[in-house]
């Protein structure tokens, strides 16, 4: 898996090709950012939510004047000590744990649910060195995608706040959370997406949930131009492994894995006949009926909120008895249940040790046990209920049994399906390359169009307003446009590359830094400093 290989970074300072080692918490004054200097002493003077403390109408001019000194202070210490952040290219990064990093446990307490993605998205980018985030939360991963404006800072702030949000140490953290930078960290998203590092191989519910990151982050306008195009790309991946290889073909979801699971710890004869509930009719619990009914399972009671979810669900599957009951009655329905299946997007349990202890025993006919299948994180079954006699509880973490049954053929189709993931990547890595030479080609073309401005403007006071006529000083605009236009063809087409091969990127950015040298163009420093400008905008706001 992605996560396993590539530039993943140990926390305990050992690190892979092309990263340097990772320290921790320590900060030194001599080498503390630029930005973060800019950015807390804005910080001083603004709310936590972003508004000004209230002062004395006297003040406010004074409260004006320290902002913005605060701006050119950060400004000015960014020409003075901004060399080593100018060697560095902003790095996307990816910083999470999956189902094959850490247990449910740890994954339950940094779940974040997708209506708070847009608000987590908001915290991150106030970071002071990230630019760019997204989230994406399922029940088998918890990954956020940043740009960072520096590798290690950003790494630190952004573990930091997963450890502020979730309550885990971060020392506890460094145990389990795994970290990919540029390419690495793509073509983990693009696995991601085609399902390659999915627990069931090639399941397509975590295509949809890449999607929905990418719609969220359009409603609440939180994604940025790098992060944006990498999900957009990672979608035109996912959907290609599964058009042009044949991965999708017998690929089960973590619903149909909860359903083989379940069936497997059912005595043989019995299976199909046990009493099924399905706690939640939302898109797994849906699944998990679809495949009782694939099964052979002629009735299944649900358990839901609302009766028209369910309602829905009947109308759409006919080969299997749908019968709804209200959550009031969900303890009632389990004692009646040999087979209790959960996916629920509650964030406190909805069976505790209590609750599964009065219900009454389960026939022998299948095994005497009651049977938890929760598929849900955070879990809906407490780990408590595991230590009754006759209950058994699978999550999540499980489900690996099943998918373990035809390892020898996932891993073929996943190495078909790498041949596609390169060649996406390839495209994003072309398409990101490109915007290194975007600002140059930019202020060399003001350059030049400055020059060509003054000295026409010097020509046309040298022959008088009156000795032209207006066509006449059209054509000697167009004139002047024309050979700026000549004579910046050249050095303009030796600034563009498709990113095919990397001779060519690397002649591509020589012409560009000679370019820079020959015309003053200062570009890494003043794109540096629109970057700061837009972090002390943001906190300001």
């Amino acid at each position: 898996m992605a996560a396993a290989s590539g530039l993943a970074i140990a926390f305990s300072g050992t690190a892979a090709t092309k990263a340097e080692p990772f320290h921790g918490n320590r900060t030194s004054k001599s080498t503390a950012s630029p930005i973060a200097a800019g950015t807390s002493l804005l910080r001083s003077m603004v709310g936590r939510r972003g508004s000004v403390r209230s002062r004395p109408r006297c003040e406010a001019l004074v409260d004006h004047e320290e902002k913005a000194a605060a701006t050119v202070s950060a400004l000015e210490q960014l020409k003075l000590s901004a060399d080593r952040y100018m060697k560095e290219r902003s790095s996307i990064a990816v910083i999470g744990l999956s189902v094959h990093t850490a247990p449910v446990e740890m994954r339950e307490k940094l779940a974040i649910p997708e209506a708070q993605w847009p608000h987590a998205v908001g915290e991150l980018c106030k970071l002071n060195h990230i630019e760019e985030a997204a989230v994406l939360s399922t029940c088998n991963r918890m990954e956020i995608y940043v740009v960072a404006l520096s590798w290690h800072r950003g790494i630190r702030e952004v573990t930091e706040w997963m450890s502020k949000t979730s309550g885990i140490p971060v020392s506890e953290l460094r145990e389990h959370i795994f970290m990919l930078r540029d390419s690495d960290a793509t073509r983990h998203l693009f696995e991601v997406s085609a399902g390659l590092d999915s627990l069931v191989l090639g399941e397509g519910q975590i295509l949809a949930q890449v999607k929905q990151v990418v719609r969220v982050g359009q409603v609440s306008g939180g994604l940025g131009k790098n992060i944006d195009r990498m999900f957009k790309d990672a979608i035109t991946a996912g959907k290609r492994v599964r058009s042009e290889t044949n991965i999708a073909s017998g690929a089960v979801s973590v619903s149909s894995a909860a359903v083989e699971l379940a069936l497997m710890k059912l005595p043989k004869p019995h299976g199909e006949s046990a009493r099924m509930l399905v706690v939640g009719a939302g898109k797994m619990g849906k699944l998990v009926i679809k495949h009782l009914a694939a099964k052979g399972c002629k009735k299944v009671v649900v358990v839901n909120r609302s009766v028209e979810r369910v309602e829905a669900i009947r109308e759409e599957l006919k080969d299997i008895e749908i019968i709804y009951r209200p959550f009031t009655e969900m303890h009632s329905s389990a004692a009646e249940s040999d087979v209790v299946f959960t996916s629920t997007a509650s964030d406190v349990p909805l069976f505790l040790k209590e609750d599964a202890e009065v219900l009454p025993p389960v026939s022998e006919d299948v095994g005497g046990v009651r049977l938890f299948v929760d598929i849900s994180v955070p879990r809906n079954v407490g780990s408590c209920v595991s230590k009754l006699e006759h209950t058994r509880v699978y999550n999540v973490d499980d489900l690996k049994e099943v998918v373990e049954a035809n390892k020898e053929d996932r891993l073929r189709k996943a190495m078909e399906a790498q041949v596609l993931i390169i060649q996406e990547l390839n495209k994003f890595e072309a398409w990101r390359d490109s915007l290194e030479t975007v600002p140059t080609i930019k202020k060399l073309r003001s350059y030049a169009d400055r020059i060509r401005s003054l000295e026409l403007e010097k020509c046309l006071q040298k022959v008088g307003e009156e000795a032209l006529t207006k066509k006449m000083r059209k054509a000697i605009d167009d004139l002047s446009t024309g050979i700026v236009n000549k004579l910046l063809h050249g050095p303009l087409q030796h600034l563009r590359c498709d990113g095919s091969d990397c001779r060519t990127l690397d002649e591509t950015l020589e012409n560009m830094h000679a370019l820079n040298r020959m015309f003053s163009l200062h570009m890494e420093k003043a794109v540096l400093e629109q970057k700061i400008k837009a972090k002390v905008e943001k906190i300001q706001t």
